[in-house]
């Protein structure tokens, strides 16, 4: 027990995969500083790391550690962001401090690390280093001393450089560097001379900071638009928690909306929070943000740097900024004052975290809405059903954009039957339309979900395929790197000339992908300026803002691309959409599968005559009598809704159930089937304990049963009731045991069931 004049005692959340949290006592001279919200260095069993303060302690029955260092002199997070962060690690049943982890800045934690050093005697000891930390960055600024008149002796770059700072009040070094090829010789040459003064400042690493924005005015609304804007503002003036769906066509509008709620939002004092799914999307929408608002704009996605994304997370937390735009990692800005938060695309699969933290920043952009008291848009054109499901139950206001803007009409669209053409990427007909939208001027999508040159290479003879060893798929090739990759570990070998298994040389490519689609459309057309978006076209610092801009302003006439050109891109030169394969993602083992289906379908159409030309789509499929399909060229969203719906209530799935996925994984194909079993067997005595209605679907192999070389088995939980569900999970997790070798992931909503 402690005493009034014993130490404080603080609650400590460490990054670890641990549920518990520690207390730890505070050295007097660090207790002033020991406040909730700041990281601290704990000495956790050898080593010393960085953990989160998320309380003061009255008294503990512990044998405390002190800690060895305050981190921070101001708190990283407020009483209400940690309210959130507790929310959310209950929820999806993950450790507090590694949810704290995520919602801060990467690279700033620190921890220790023992070494080997040799002393001068030759002898070696043992030393303690800290590691990691991410540092602020600071900038030399130089002014001129006007009073001084310049020496006849100064000349060349030294003289320039002092008669550009004389006619402007100071500038960077870097700035004076890049224009003049300035040298720290030439800075010290100006300082000696009295000529100019220097300070030095922290400053932001800015990622647009080459960029000019034109500004823009707002635009006039059509009667769905300016009927959805009133019942945002009005919500908005109720400073209440209010949940929307945005539910408009594609070309309907919706970012108009956004804007014109946020002005309104942001004339009353309040901040905004924007989330898109890709950041492949983010460039398009910065721009249109940055020409209509004056105010301190963030941006917040993993195309970032460590030290841009920290700075910009700064300027967020010293309120330096009244919107925040970014993926899903943004949902944990530090904003305050939140009155309207804005999910883009809500029905993108991207919000969900598929690894360690499996948050959906869609679902948690709700939370956050509803304990700031704040607005929360969801916008779609192909809404989830569970979204669509809780609007028409008025759990959500229903805002609907039936129509284009300035009455622009739905494209065309045709349905190819491709059954009779097996082994053509492009039918007659899709050939055709091509070469005439290119005679024509405009510009063509085709649209393809698969990368690469070609799924699988099989052996005619003994009918060995080529597959990676670590992972339960087929290696695809790349034909540019002559190699044969595995898509998730990232396994390749090169491309080889016998079958591996007989000898023989009778080895063919099977399948399709972009890069193989691309060389046939060059083959096709060999004076059209062709492109490809993949994610081998865009990997690196600003790959997806090059291929867009290319589409952008003219230079690509046809961009051939998986599901990121499918996004809710605005290129008014695309006149004509070709889908290569709709039935691709139909045989996926998901019960999403038909949904996803129609969403992508749709928002790939969707991305044809957005400009003054008219669009035309065509589709090949090897299933054209599909719903999914169907609906989604007949424009049919209600349609679609009333056959899925049906079918998901009558096998009992989302939004009529709740899920939780556990997946086992492991080396051992055996020992992790043993751990399955024995998780199986916790899960139903925890069921029988609790007199729960749970259903316990498994243990199972899971769809994809190899991956990065672990085996993997799957338990699924439904539930009518989502307390219950938790219920369940929080008293098994409580009582589990598995060995060290096996490995258990829980998915409280799982959006990828492979």
């Amino acid at each position: 027990m402690t005493e009034s004049n014993s130490p404080l005692i603080i609650d400590v959340a460490v990054p670890l995969r641990l549920y518990t949290t520690f207390h730890y006592a505070v050295p007097p001279e660090l207790a002033p500083l020991a406040t909730t919200g700041v990281r601290v260095l704990v000495p956790f069993g050898r080593r010393k790391l960085t953990g989160y303060v998320i309380g003061i302690v009255a008294e503990s029955e512990e044998e405390l550690k002190p800690i060895s260092a305050v981190l921070d002199p101001e708190p990283l997070f407020t009483s209400e962001e940690l309210e959130f962060f507790r929310w959310s690690a209950s929820y999806y049943l993950h450790p507090l401090g590694e949810v704290i982890k995520t919602a801060l800045p990467a690279g700033i934690n620190v921890e220790s690390r023992k070494r080997q050093v040799c002393s001068a005697d030759g002898m070696e000891t043992e030393e303690e280093v800290l590691i990691g930390g991410k540092g602020v960055k600071r900038e030399t600024f130089y002014r001129a001393v006007p009073s001084l008149e310049l020496p006849a002796n100064l000349r060349g770059k030294g003289l320039r450089i002092a008669e550009f700072l004389r006619t402007i009040s100071e500038a960077a070094a870097g700035q004076l560097r890049r224009e003049f090829g300035a040298t720290p010789a030439h800075f010290r040459r100006l300082l000696e001379l009295g000529l100019v003064e220097a300070s030095e400042r922290e400053v932001y690493r800015d990622p647009f900071r080459e960029e000019v924005f034109a500004h823009d005015t707002p635009l006039v609304l059509n009667d769905s638009q300016s009927e959805a804007l009133e019942r945002i503002i009005a919500a908005t003036d109720g400073r209440a928690f209010a949940p929307f769906l945005l539910h408009g066509v594609t070309g309907s509008g919706k970012t108009e909306v956004y804007l014109q709620s946020i002005a309104h939002v942001l004339d009353a004092g309040k901040t905004a929070l924007v989330l898109v799914p890709e950041i492949a999307l983010t460039p398009q929408l910065v721009k249109r943000f940055k020409s209509r608002f004056t105010c301190g704009i963030a941006v917040l996605h993993s195309g970032l740097s460590d030290g841009e994304r920290y700075d910009e997370w700064r300027r967020i937390r010293r309120k330096e900024v009244s919107i925040v735009i970014g993926a899903r990692s943004a949902l944990f800005a530090p904003l305050s004052a939140i009155g309207i938060i804005v999910v883009d695309e809500e029905h993108e699969a991207s919000y969900k975290q598929s690894e360690g933290f499996r948050y959906n920043a869609r679902d948690l952009a709700l939370v956050r809405g509803k304990m700031s008291k704040a607005v929360v848009i969801l916008g779609s054109a192909t809404p989830l059903l569970t979204t669509y499901h809780a609007a028409q139950e008025g759990k959500l206001g229903y805002l609907h954009l039936p129509h284009r803007v300035r009455n622009l009409p739905m494209p065309a669209t045709e349905l190819l039957d491709a059954r009779g053409h097996k082994g053509d990427t492009f039918l007659p007909q899709l050939t055709s339309a091509i070469a005439k939208n290119l005679a024509a001027g405009g510009q063509t999508l085709l649209f393809l979900n698969r990368r690469g040159f070609a799924t699988y290479l099989v052996c005619q003879d003994c009918g060995h395929v080529l597959r990676c060893p670590n992972c339960s798929v087929t290696l695809t090739y790349h034909r540019r790197r002559e190699r044969h990759f595995c898509h998730y570990c990232d396994y390749s070998i090169p491309a080889p000339s016998v079958c591996p298994e007989c000898d023989s040389q009778a080895i063919g490519l099977l399948g399709r992908g972009t890069e193989r689609v691309e060389e046939e459309v060059r083959e096709l057309f060999p004076l059209a300026r062709v492109g490809r978006m993949d994610r081998d076209t865009t990997s690196g610092r600003g790959g997806h803002a090059r291929v867009l801009k290319g589409l952008e302003d003219g230079t690509i006439d046809i961009l051939i691309g998986t599901q990121m050109i499918a996004k809710g891109h605005d290129f008014p030169g695309v006149t004509l959409v070709g889908v290569v394969s709709a039935d691709a993602t139909l045989n996926i083992p998901d019960f999403r599968s038909s949904e996803r289906t129609f969403q992508l379908i749709s928002q790939v159409m969707g991305r044809a005559g957005r400009g003054d030309a008219p669009g035309k789509v065509l589709i090949q499929s090897l299933a054209p009598d599909h719903y999914a399909i169907t609906h989604a060229v007949a424009h049919d969203f209600e349609g679609f809704y009333a056959e899925e719906i049906s079918f998901r209530r009558e096998v009992g799935y989302p939004p009529f159930t709740h899920l939780a996925a556990l997946t086992l994984s492991g080396n051992s194909v055996a020992e992790v089937e043993k751990g399955a079993e024995a998780v199986a067997g916790v899960l139903h005595s925890t069921k029988r304990e609790l007199k729960s209605r749970v259903e316990i679907l498994g243990p199972v192999s899971a769809p994809l049963g190899k991956i990065r070389g672990r085996y993997r088995w799957q338990i699924l939980l439904k539930s009518t009731g989502r307390a219950e569900l938790h219920r369940l999970l929080a008293r098994f997790k409580a009582g589990v045991k598995l060995p060290a070798v096996v490995r258990m992931a829980v998915d409280v909503d799982p959006v990828d069931m492979l």
